[in-house]
């Protein structure tokens, strides 16, 4: 893929134009983007910067992390705190994110959405109350390991990081994370399945393939 220079207000711009022209493949009311990419990839910065832009456009806009959406402990470290595997298919709650965040979106759904499910720091339920997406607002969900489980994303954008890039910016902690991206590089290859490629391996100089 040749990748092209842009600055991130550039970018954040010309993809905040294309939702606006992008109608929902069910042919419901709600617009649903992901921001994928590793935690080093900053996708919450991304998934706000988006909002913004398309709030000054007049549209409604919810913000989710699946970082709100840990499984509980016991399951997440039922093979031990350091287990590539259950990050890769077993940290978050894939099941809660259909039935909290996509459901409510489906075509005939009530738009009510839940932003969050579970407080890893208490490791118990956050009990956030519901928010209410109005029609024609846009679900922008931003994580790592979004890509390959068919969530019904109607653009996708995935922030990519080289190997080097991601064990260079990944804190030495959070490391033993590094063989699931490697496996989601094998199984997903996220490069090829995002409608959108952004390199960041220098935060500062970003590059992007265009849109398609």
């Amino acid at each position: 893929m040749r990748l092209e220079a842009i600055t991130w207000e550039r970018l954040t711009e010309a993809v905040a134009e294309h939702v606006l022209e992008t109608g929902a493949a069910d042919g419901g009311p709600w617009l649903r983007v992901a921001i994928d990419g590793a935690p080093a990839a900053g996708t919450r910065e991304r998934a706000d910067a988006l909002a913004g832009a398309l709030r000054v456009r007049g549209r409604s806009v919810l913000v989710v992390g699946t970082g709100g959406f840990l499984r509980p402990a016991s399951l997440r470290y039922e093979y031990g705190r350091e287990d590539p595997d259950s990050y890769y298919s077993g940290w978050f709650d894939t099941g809660a994110l259909w039935r909290e965040v996509f459901g409510p979106l489906e075509p005939g759904g009530t738009g009510r959405v839940l932003p969050d499910l579970w407080d890893p720091a208490t490791d118990r339920a956050t009990r956030s109350p519901h928010s209410e997406l109005a029609p024609g607002g846009v679900l922008v969900l931003h994580g790592p390991l979004l890509l390959g489980h068919w969530f019904p994303f109607d653009l996708t954008v995935h922030l990519r990081l080289s190997p080097a890039a991601l064990r260079r910016r990944t804190d030495e902690s959070e490391r033993w994370t590094l063989p699931a991206f490697e496996r989601y590089e094998r199984e997903v290859d996220p490069a090829e399945a995002a409608d959108v490629v952004v390199r960041t391996d220098d935060p500062r100089h970003p590059a992007w393939g265009g849109l398609g």
